[in-house]
């Protein structure tokens, strides 16, 4: 699958894109980049002070356009020919 990153993931992953291959739900895919690229975005993502009960992610991730929160979150099941994007919090107002 082709998982890209946005701004600051960007930055910690190196890479504006990687293809990803053997994951099968969005929690590997974590796993797996901070395994392979960087600790910091499962930190950033997981164990954010903002994460809790009713917000298991801190940022967003689409896989094919659609917001993981409003699929089954961190148990997303993947496939090998979807597209994930994943972007860090955003501030303002």
């Amino acid at each position: 699958m082709r998982v890209r990153f946005y701004a600051t993931f960007r930055e910690l992953i190196g890479k504006k894109e990687v293809e990803v291959r053997g994951v099968r739900t969005v929690r590997e895919l974590i796993d797996y980049l901070a395994e392979h690229y960087s600790p910091e975005i499962k930190k950033e993502l997981l164990e954010s002070p903002r994460v809790g009960p009713n917000k298991p992610i801190d940022g967003m991730i689409l896989v094919n356009g659609h917001n993981v929160l409003h699929l089954k979150g961190l148990d997303t099941e993947l496939r090998e020919d979807d597209e994930v994007h994943i972007f860090p919090p955003a501030g303002g107002g």
